[in-house]
């Protein structure tokens, strides 16, 4: 399989926090790292315990942005 974002073949992807993307973990590592990425998974928390199951997300600001 291939990372969503990076289009790296990987074993095993994992669902980012601020997108519907599948990511590798190397991804997953730099978005872990994102200043933002608290705030996403917080949004993301807030949606699946108000029933949205299907929250698209925040959206990627990419690795040297900031979401607005």
């Amino acid at each position: 399989m291939k990372c969503d974002r990076c289009g790296a073949e990987t074993m095993s992807t994992i669902m980012s926090k601020f997108n519907t993307e599948h990511i590798c973990m190397e991804c997953k590592r730099e978005e872990r790292e994102h200043p933002d990425y608290e705030f996403a998974s917080k949004i993301e928390e807030e949606a699946c315990k108000s029933g949205n199951f299907n929250f698209p997300g925040i959206g990627w600001p990419g690795k040297d942005r900031r979401v607005k």
